[in-house]
Parts: structure tokens; C-alpha cells; sequence
């Protein structure tokens, strides 16, 4: 692999410095590394679906710091390994999913990676091409050997799954991304593996299965290193990412860009120096003080920041503009930006007929309940009648204080 930027020796202290490491398996020795000499590294992305997180991002970020300090990074998508599928820290069996689903998931993927890293400097390889050729026998007898079962279920990732049924496919997942990592290192010299932190049981199965290789074969360790970085964790405790609609995803055609804003502009107060510490290149002291002396001001830099990566500075600015028009129209009309929402009712329907189909209100029930507690404008008039049924196509919703939508009525007249 070649890499033409320069190298610079400074990764492992901006990592290190930002918070991005938050466990690793050889610190000491990953440090040595990362400040002698390029290395190669890889991120492994299993396509369970055909788009990117909030999740996947924050890693790419990482990638991309690694390339950007001239290391070389291979991005490993998991067709073999998403056709088993993830137990880590699930409750339930993933669903199964057919080879054409897991192969069409990877190219919506890949059509994506050039937003997030350099693509043209990066080798993207697909797992599936060396496990096609690896027959059951001989990976149990060369690989399995190595993985005791007792171990493998004290590790917190299988927890979750043992009261539930775990079954011998899921329990397959971890020797197979495990030699994912021994696989890269022999044949591309690959010596650093990094992903989330849920990932930390399978990322320290690949550095001990290559020692253990190596010890059956005479060999010495090869230099083979993990690190995590954290997960995205509201100040609460739970996972940053999910909204009202959904995940938060990075394509536009999912998650646009002024959704994406208004998710982060409202994070809470205490999560605003760490992201912007994680999405930005600002010094952490001008964080801590432009943090200390206006939150809110700092929080729209943060939403505005974030958003720009994901989906471009234009985009970026029309949604803080939207956002702005919003509040300080507070709903009167329409404005260009604002989420639309086709519903298949016509003109004349129930409020709350039209609300329960949007994806801002879950159901009826909720519906009902929003408009008795005058939380629901309709064209900037509260709106306190269960049996209100609007009489123009379009009109503009405002949800509480912060959710906004245009709704655009299509159904046929009975």
C-alpha cells in the first residue's frame, strides 16, 4: 500500500489528547509506532444495512486522522462476516440476511466512504473474498482451536444473549472477524485494528489468535494492536443517535441535513464540549472557553460543524438558517429547508388522523394527548380540539417547542 501524505508522528497524541482511545491492547507499543513510522491500520464495517451512522462516522473520523498523518488504512466491509451477524451487546438474534441483501448494503456503503476518507489513498476490502475459499474442517482445526469457550462467554459482549438462546452461529462471529485481522496482517502488513468499543472483545480476539498462530508455527508475536475509540453516549447514558424517526443516518435521502442540525443542536449542555471536541480541529482550551461563557452559542457551532461534515458547509448553512427562521417566526409559514411530509389523506381528515402518519408522533394516542395538552400548532394556532380537522392541503406543524414539519396532504376526496 502506498500513501502520499507525509508523514506525521503527532497521530497518537491527537488521538490520545481528543479522547479518541479508549482502550487499547498494546498502548505503549501503539504509541511507538504511530510515531516512528507509517503503519497500516484497518476499520471494519459490517453492511447490515445499506447506509452509514452517526456511529460509523465517528470511527471514519479516526481513519481519516491516520491517513491524514500518513498511515495507510484498509477499510474492510464484512460481507461474510454481516451473513452471521453481530451478537455483541444484542438481546435478540439479528435477522438473517440473503447474500444479495448483505452484497447490495456494501455498495450503498462504499458509494458513501469517499464523504469520510480518502478513498483513492485507502485499499477497501471485502471479507467475503478469502472466507469463500476457507472450508469448515480446516478453519475449525487452524483457527477454532484457539478460542476457548468458557472465555468467550465471560466476555461481556455474549452477556446479553445467553439468557435469550445463543446459538453456534453467533458464537462463530468472533473467530471469523479474529481472522479478518490475522488475514490483513499477513498478507497487507497490517498491525492496528480499530472500531468501537463494543467492539473490544473482538478486536483482542484477532491480536491473540495472531500470537497464538504464530506460537503453533515456531513464530514469534507479530505486532499486532487494537484500540477502541468510544462509543456516542448522551450525557444521560444512552446512545447518541436515535430519534423520534429513527436512526440518525448520513445520507440525506434518511436523515436530511436540517433533521441532522436540529438533533444536535439539542443535545444536552453537557455533551457539547466532548463533540465538539471529537467533530472539530478547535484547540480543547478555546472549547472549554467558548463553552464556559455562552453553551447555546457553542452548541449551534457544534450542530452546525457536525452537520457540515456529514452533508456539505451549503447544506449545512441552509439548515442553520431554516432553524433560525423557525424560531424566530416561531411556525407562522413554510420555510425552504423545513422537513415535508407527504400523507395519504385527504383534505378534510382529523388532526390527529394526519398526526399518527407522520413521523413525529407514533400514534393516535400520543396525538390525542399532545393536542389536549396545547402542544401542537397548526399554522402557528394552538390547537386544542381532538375533532379539528384542517382545511387547506398544506399547512406547517409545530410539535412542543423544537419539532417542526411541513405536511402536504395527497389522499383522494371520499
Amino acid at each position: 500500500m502506498k500513501n502520499d501524505n507525509q508523514f506525521n508522528p503527532n497521530a497518537f497524541n491527537l488521538l490520545k489528547e481528543r479522547g479518541f482511545i479508549h482502550t487499547a491492547s498494546h498502548e505503549a507499543e501503539m504509541k511507538r509506532a504511530l510515531e516512528t513510522s507509517p503503519i497500516t491500520f484497518y476499520l471494519g464495517i459490517d453492511p447490515t444495512a445499506d447506509n452509514l451512522h452517526i456511529g460509523h462516522f465517528f470511527a471514519l473520523q479516526i481513519f481519516r486522522i491516520l491517513q491524514d498523518h500518513g498511515h495507510n488504512g484498509i477499510l474492510l466491509l464484512g460481507n461474510a462476516t454481516a451473513m452471521i451477524g453481530d451478537p455483541s451487546f444484542k438481546n435478540d438474534m439479528r435477522k438473517m440476511m440473503t447474500q444479495e441483501e448483505v452484497n447490495n448494503n456494501a455498495r450503498g456503503i462504499n458509494a458513501l466512504l469517499h464523504r469520510f476518507i480518502d478513498t483513492k489513498k485507502a485499499t477497501i476490502v471485502h471479507n467475503a473474498d478469502w472466507f469463500k475459499t476457507q472450508l469448515f474442517v480446516p478453519f475449525m482445526r487452524n483457527v477454532g482451536t484457539h478460542f476457548n469457550v468458557s472465555e468467550m462467554l465471560s466476555k461481556d459482549c455474549y452477556k446479553n444473549r445467553l439468557g435469550k438462546g445463543l446459538t453456534f452461529l453467533e458464537m462463530g462471529y468472533m473467530l471469523m472477524q479474529g481472522y479478518d485481522f490475522v488475514h490483513l496482517n499477513q498478507a497487507h502488513g497490517c498491525t492496528l485494528q480499530l472500531g468501537g468499543s463494543d467492539q473490544w472483545s473482538n478486536i483482542l480476539a484477532g491480536v491473540e489468535l495472531g500470537r497464538k498462530m504464530a506460537l503453533d508455527n515456531g513464530n514469534q508475536r507479530p505486532l499486532m494492536m487494537g484500540f477502541c475509540n468510544p462509543l456516542l453516549v448522551k450525557a444521560d447514558g444512552t446512545k447518541m443517535g436515535k430519534t423520534e424517526s429513527g436512526t440518525l443516518w448520513v445520507s440525506s435521502s434518511k436523515t436530511g441535513a436540517y433533521d441532522f442540525y436540529q438533533y444536535f443542536v439539542n443535545v444536552f449542555d453537557e455533551d457539547v464540549q466532548r463533540l465538539l471536541t471529537f467533530f472539530t480541529s478547535m484547540p480543547i482550551d478555546e472549547i472549554k472557553t467558548i463553552c464556559k461563557k455562552d453553551i447555546v452559542a457553542s452548541k449551534k457551532l457544534m450542530a452546525f460543524e457536525v452537520t457540515k461534515k456529514i452533508h456539505g458547509e451549503d447544506a449545512a448553512r441552509q439548515a442553520e438558517l431554516t432553524a433560525s427562521m423557525l424560531f424566530s417566526k416561531q411556525g407562522l409559514a413554510p420555510v425552504s429547508g423545513t422537513p415535508t411530509e407527504t400523507i395519504a389523506l385527504p383534505v378534510g381528515s382529523l388532526l390527529v388522523d394526519i398526526l399518527a402518519m407522520t413521523s413525529i408522533i407514533k400514534s393516535k394516542r400520543e396525538a390525542r394527548e399532545l393536542i389536549t395538552d396545547s402542544a401542537i400548532l397548526v399554522n402557528n394556532e394552538r390547537i386544542t380540539d381532538v375533532n379539528f380537522a384542517p382545511t387547506m392541503p398544506e399547512f406547517f406543524i409545530k410539535k412542543g417547542k423544537k419539532t417542526f414539519l411541513k405536511v402536504v396532504l395527497k389522499g383522494e376526496q371520499k
